[in-house]
């Protein structure tokens, strides 16, 4: 599992860890019950802390990503279509509430924003 860690990033490192293992099991690059490398193995692979791997493996377990079983390992969960749906859902609002900030940022009114969003919808 290739994950790339940004350590200039303000994002902390358990994070950019979780939402790079969450998006491989919503593109179907991990499939359920596929087990994830050991917490050690990929500590040493992206070389960080294996308390900062548990961390992100934790939180995945948390939103239902993520399986362990204590002496085997942790494993795609088996979920059903609505969480992954809410999660996709999740990263469209992220998205609009960047456009959103970049507009704002320019000077656009939300009047000119919203419109902009009317003419990209039809599209």
């Amino acid at each position: 599992m290739k994950l790339i860690i940004n350590n200039s990033s303000m994002q902390p490192m358990y994070e950019q860890i979780g939402m790079q293992i969450k998006n491989l099991i919503m593109h179907g690059e991990l499939k359920e019950e596929e087990m994830l490398p050991s917490v050690r193995t990929l500590a040493k692979e992206i070389k960080v802390s294996a308390l900062t791997v548990k961390k992100a493996y934790d939180a995945l377990e948390s939103e239902g990503f993520v399986v362990t079983v204590h002496g085997k390992g942790s494993f795609v969960a088996s979920f059903n279509q609505n969480l992954l749906i809410e999660e996709k859902k999740k990263e469209v609002e992220a998205d609009l509430e960047t456009a959103i900030r970049k507009g704002r940022g320019c000077g656009m009114t939300n009047q000119e924003i919203a419109d902009l969003f009317y003419i990209v919808l039809e599209d």
